[in-house]
């Protein structure tokens, strides 16, 4: 795999990780990943949209989550895109400060490991970084659904 190693988390971040593997190749994986206006089939009561530029390097993508009454609006910058091994971006919204990245590492029998890592700058300063753990397992546990409906979709051929 090409690119630089992982970066460490900023101070005062919060981490998530989350690891799946695809009975696909790396090239389709990455291709349906990248897909951004598709995320929302894999990304719960999400819609995502390309907000500036083609969905490349330096193009803003804003994805915006409802639930009930609550709404969520995520924006990042595409930062870097190495196909089909990884995607970097940047959140800059009002809530979510941080990087992401996904990395697709090749295995054997056409198979490809997906790992999602995303840190965010935790609000509400001590308070948040003392909520981040109670917080924490839900998001884990969201991130690596969502990956697994990712993985079964790119499976079946519905992505991209």
């Amino acid at each position: 795999m090409t690119g630089p190693q992982p970066t460490p988390a900023p101070p005062g971040a919060g981490e998530v990780t989350a690891t799946v593997i695809v009975r696909a190749p790396a090239d389709k994986v990455y291709r349906a990943f990248t897909d951004w206006e598709r995320q929302g089939e894999w990304i719960p009561f999400t819609q995502v949209r390309i907000v500036d530029g083609d969905g490349g390097e330096g193009s803003t993508i804003e994805a915006v989550t409802t639930v009930g009454p609550a709404v969520l609006r995520d924006v990042m910058r595409v930062v870097r895109l190495d196909p089909p091994y990884e995607v970097r971006v940047l959140h800059t919204g009002r809530i979510l400060h941080g990087p992401g990245i996904m990395r697709a590492t090749p295995m054997d029998g056409g198979r490809t490991q997906v790992v999602w890592h995303e840190w965010f700058q935790l609000p509400a300063g001590v308070v948040g970084r003392i909520a981040w753990p109670v917080l924490w397992p839900g998001s884990k546990v969201s991130l690596t659904q969502a990956l697994r409906r990712f993985a079964r979709l790119v499976e079946t051929g519905v992505l991209p």
